[in-house]
């Protein structure tokens, strides 16, 4: 019985040289990769915190109770403020990237920090949005949520978030005659 192993070390002669070739292309694509990287890291959103105008955010305009204040503060403010407290990771592109659109997208949907300037309307209608977001699990994202101990609501939060904002809804339709 002839051994295996000429065959063997003929086979690995035909390929040696397309193990090479793969090894540089795959060094030369790891450099670009990394090169791509740094890069990156000087361009994309910028982080903002825009200015806040005294008396105009949520917290100055309302009634909100203490407890309300610190889930709001825990799980809300960073995305749906102007006071947004900017982690080391959101330095590191294109992760950064993701997590600034996020934060913008976030503000532009409900700014607690311009909550003076929305119309009685629109309060009643964000309000509203928010009890129902808290309920179907869409807020805080989950991407926060592990990120950020502390920012998922407990049930009990979820209670008093909901009871805070139900009593502000009445208010509002008593105030304001909204069926």
């Amino acid at each position: 019985m002839k051994s295996p192993l000429p065959l063997a070390l003929g086979i690995f002669y035909l390929i040696h040289p397309q193990i090479r070739i793969m090894k540089k292309v795959l060094k030369y694509a790891l450099l670009v990769i990394v090169v791509g990287l740094v890069v990156c890291q000087f361009i994309g959103p910028d982080k903002t915190n825009p200015a806040i105008e005294e008396g105009a955010d949520l917290l100055s305009v309302e009634n909100v109770p203490a407890n309300v204040v610190d889930i709001l503060k825990t799980s809300c403010y960073d995305c749906h403020s102007n006071e947004t407290v900017w982690p080391w990771y959101t330095s590191i592109a294109p992760l950064s990237w993701g997590i600034i659109n996020h934060v913008n997208d976030g503000r532009e949907e409900l700014n607690f920090s311009t909550w003076k300037s929305y119309k009685e309307g629109k309060k009643l209608h964000k309000l509203e949005e928010c009890i129902e977001m808290v309920a179907k699990g869409y807020m805080p994202i989950e991407g926060y949520v592990k990120m950020h101990d502390g920012a998922e609501l407990t049930d009990e939060e979820k209670v008093a978030l909901k009871g805070w904002i139900k009593e502000r809804l009445g208010d509002y339709v008593g105030e304001h005659h909204v069926d």
